[in-house]
């Protein structure tokens, strides 16, 4: 679990799960997929009301437990899932603003959500993948990982940069990024995230606390707060009526998990089937633990992924590094008032990127599994899913409100049940 291949940097070099670069770059690496999902990860408690640091904890010690229940072989980060926003807001009535008052009752339902989450992949550990991966073929997985693409490509273009100037910022970040992708070479282009976001997190400071463009950055958050401290640890709440709302997001974690496990596959060139149902139980203990102590329920990360075709590195040493570092991090203060430092539409140039990343993993599985776009099931399956999931389709059942990405979910898999009806 824990032996790599050591292969050398050179231009254009591939390094497989089982492979690694020494351990200097691997751990620049690993920080790189920190900063890669820290966006996302930060985002999803601040949009529920939970603790930044806790969830950044969580996430890493995520990451190790699906480390250790995969055998070290699927590469993948771990993180606060998005698909637990709409109902963790349902379950809690959270205004939007500050702590959320209610977090207990959601975390009993996140741990529950876990647990479910965990049987499945139980079940298909005895059972085998066939029947989930009938139920999800690449139509359908393919579909789902572009959705949560698209689905989030709202928030860094609507709510990361409210003036035009910040749009500015927005653009220069991603060309940045780009730049960075298509001329540099070596580690610079292995670290194309990081360089990125520095490059363009100057620029903006020269722009507004050195010509006074923009709103300049504000660093008494990050000089007062202390390097080590306690996150605020919070005890689940096991309440019937959140647990209805929240247990049912298993499904889509489902979904969700196989079509990254075929999006790593797909760019490895290695086939992850065989550890889809440890995947499912390391996923599920993880949401399980991290519900356990305050933090989201969590997922595997679709933001590393991205990184991950960028580099085309996929050595599963780098996420071992980046569990540890979120672990660290998790536990200082100063980390969690750097985030907030970062300007917001820098930040927002970046998810643009890393958004745009996971759209492409998505038509890489339909590439790579030679889907027939000709076949009119394969059609209306993907264009309609396509569509609930970018215009935010929204269903209520009761109390019980299904988002986006669950509508483009379910609708993708239960469209595909029923128009594949009688196919052989």
């Amino acid at each position: 679990m824990f032996r790599w291949t050591v292969k050398q940097p050179a231009d254009g070099l591939v390094v497989a799960p089982d492979e690694r670069l020494p351990w200097p770059q691997t751990v620049a690496l690993g920080i790189q997929h920190v900063v890669a999902m820290f966006g996302a990860t930060v985002l999803g408690p601040l949009l529920m009301g939970f603790d930044p640091n806790v969830a950044i904890l969580m996430s890493g010690v995520g990451t190790l437990i699906f480390f250790v229940a995969v055998g070290g072989k699927v590469p993948s980060y771990v993180g606060s899932s998005f698909s637990f926003i709409s109902v963790v807001i349902a379950a809690t009535a959270y205004v939007g603003q500050g702590p959320n008052a209610n977090i207990a009752v959601a975390l009993g339902g996140i741990v529950v959500c876990g647990a479910v989450y965990a049987l499945i992949g139980l079940v298909v550990m005895s059972t085998g993948s066939g029947w989930v991966e009938r139920l999800m073929p690449p139509i359908v997985t393919g579909a789902v990982v572009a959705v949560i693409g698209l689905n989030l490509a709202h928030i860094p273009i609507k709510n990361m940069a409210p003036t035009a100037f910040d749009a500015w910022v927005q653009a220069i970040t991603f060309v940045t990024i780009a730049l960075v992708a298509v001329f540099t070479s070596g580690m610079t282009r292995r670290l194309l995230i990081v360089v990125g976001l520095l490059v363009a997190s100057v620029v903006y400071a020269m722009l507004t606390n050195g010509l006074g463009w923009g709103k300049p950055i504000d660093d008494s958050l990050l000089a007062k707060a202390a390097w080590i401290g306690m996150p605020n640890f919070t005890a689940p709440v096991f309440d019937s009526r959140a647990i209805v709302l929240i247990v049912p997001v298993a499904l889509i974690l489902v979904a969700e998990n196989l079509g990254h496990l075929k999006a790593v596959g797909a760019m490895t060139g290695r086939s992850m089937d065989a550890y889809i149902g440890r995947a499912f139980l390391g996923d599920g203990v993880a949401t399980m633990v991290s519900g356990g102590a305050g933090g989201t329920g969590v997922t595997t990360y679709a933001e590393n992924i991205g990184v991950m075709a960028a580099t085309r590195i996929y050595s599963t040493a780098m996420f071992v590094v980046a569990g540890l570092v979120a672990i660290l991090l998790g536990f200082s203060p100063k980390f969690g008032a750097l985030i907030h430092t970062i300007p917001l539409p820098v930040m927002g140039g970046v998810s643009i990127v890393i958004f745009g990343l996971i759209t492409i993993a998505g038509a890489r599985i339909w590439v790579d599994n030679k889907v027939d776009f000709l076949d009119s099931r394969n059609m209306m399956v993907a264009a309609i899913t396509l569509v609930l999931g970018i215009g935010d389709f929204t269903l209520s059942f009761g109390g019980f409100t299904l988002g986006g990405i669950g509508t483009a979910t379910f609708g993708a898999i239960l469209l595909n049940a029923v128009l594949s009806y009688g196919k052989k």
